[in-house]
């Protein structure tokens, strides 16, 4: 193996964030690469590995088996590694000291008369690893083989495994908070459409239903965390995380681009500029939900995974900066309107309100799509769940920043205005015009 190539390979395994691991099964076939990553897991002191190999082949038949194997590997270990390679000290990463090798090929005795084999592999240093398969035995040898990995930490006072890695073990926990939250917000919000039904519009109705999937949703990761947890397994409960997951996004990006074209509470209908940006965001966020789910199903390191990860990321930007544009078509109306309608002082409070829900949707989109992934990436795998809970929590901010600037209400600041606050507002247009979107 090439020093150049092992670089390329770690340099793109350092850009990967930990993922909630469980029992992963993968298949190599016909592979040459010298090293392929399996998954990655954070271990506590008590961490055990648990690998299962059948269907083995090689093409061609009998190379060095000595030079193929399993290691894991430490982000800290990657430069040493990498510093190796280059200077020739070593040939492959399995004569690394800086990595644990958990077994070469050459070690392996059949647990039963078909070609399986089991090792087990008992981590004791707390940190991030990383499982490699490694094939050092030369450029044209291909392996096949299946690999079941199971990663784990054993609870030393129950002997219990915990099938999340370290940092996301209350994960379960983390969600199951938020869940009541939301249903006690859904809860307020029934009572407020309940006492203030004369004010209420279809896009209230429409906040509910983001709310109710919202909830479902942090329930249906609740459990499939908790499986994990305890067997490794999400047992069905990730296909309902996923649909109401996809639900969630779809509803979500909509009410943006309703409240920000100002359907149902000011207008009754919507433009066809603003049918073209549903009609865009809608589909797009059909395939953001097909390339997380293909993301999360195939691992950090699957098939494939980077280029379903660089849609993900392209998609999820496109519908960000979609959702915009309604937002700053109603600012404009509404500043050409509060000039030329005699209605100065109506207009520039509904002026006020959309530049403020424009600022929040771009702090929103900002914190959770940059802030939240360098918060990933600085800090320590043992605080992995900070990350996840800074994105709900800022999540949480802007659901209820929406619902309580745009709620029913019986007496509405926006269109109740005396004459005082009419002449106020008419001087107050003199000196807005250096408002640039």
């Amino acid at each position: 193996m090439g020093p150049h190539q092992f670089f390329i390979f770690f340099t793109l395994l350092i850009t990967f964030t930990a993922t909630a691991a469980e029992i992963r099964f993968t298949r190599i076939r016909s592979d040459s690469r010298s090293t392929v990553p399996l998954d990655e897991f954070g271990f506590t002191h008590f961490g055990r590995l648990h690998l299962n190999i059948t269907q083995i082949s090689f093409s061609p038949p009998e190379p060095d088996l000595s030079r193929i194997g399993f290691f894991l590997s430490t982000r800290d270990s990657i430069g040493h590694v990498i510093e190796q390679l280059q200077s020739k000290k070593i040939t492959c990463p399995l004569d690394s000291s800086a990595v644990k090798t958990i077994f070469t090929f050459n070690h392996l005795k059949p647990t039963t008369t078909t070609p399986s084999y089991d090792a087990v592999f008992n981590v004791t240093d707390a940190d991030q690893f990383t499982l490699v398969f490694a094939n050092c035995a030369g450029d044209n040898v291909k392996v096949n083989v299946n690999v079941i990995s199971v990663m784990y930490n054993v609870n030393p006072r129950n002997n219990h495994r915990d099938y999340l890695s370290a940092g996301k073990t209350n994960l379960p926990t983390i969600y199951f908070l938020l869940f009541l939250i939301y249903a006690a917000l859904i809860g307020v919000w029934i009572y407020t459409l309940y006492i203030r039904n004369s004010s209420v519009f279809r896009i209230h109705y429409f906040m509910l239903a983001v709310l109710l999937l919202k909830a479902l949703n942090l329930l249906c990761e609740t459990e499939d965390k908790s499986y994990i947890k305890r067997s490794g397994s999400p047992h069905g409960w990730d296909v309902l995380f996923y649909i109401f997951s996809f639900l969630k996004g779809i509803t979500l990006f909509t009410l943006i681009v309703l409240i920000g074209t100002g359907w149902s509470f000011l207008k009754p209908y919507l433009q066809d500029k603003e049918k073209k940006v549903l009609m865009i965001v809608i589909p797009l966020q059909v395939v953001a939900n097909v390339a997380q789910v293909v993301i999360d199903e195939t691992g950090p390191f699957g098939q494939d995974s980077d280029t379903w990860r660089q849609v993900f990321l392209l998609v999820d930007i496109v519908c960000c900066c979609a959702v915009l544009f309604p937002i700053i078509w109603s600012i404009k109306k509404l500043r050409e309107a509060a000039t030329t309608d005699g209605k100065a002082a109506v207009n520039l409070m509904k002026l006020t309100l959309f530049r403020q829900y424009y600022v929040v949707v771009i702090c929103y989109i900002y914190f959770t799509r940059v802030a939240v992934y360098v918060l990933e990436t600085i800090t320590s795998y043992r605080y992995a769940w900070t990350s996840v809970l800074a994105a709900e929590m800022a999540t949480l901010a802007f659901y209820v920043f929406t619902g309580y600037n745009f709620r029913p209400t019986a007496y509405n600041p926006y269109f109740a205005i005396d004459d005082d606050e009419e002449e106020a507002a008419v001087e107050a247009l003199k000196y807005d015009d250096e408002f640039e979107l």
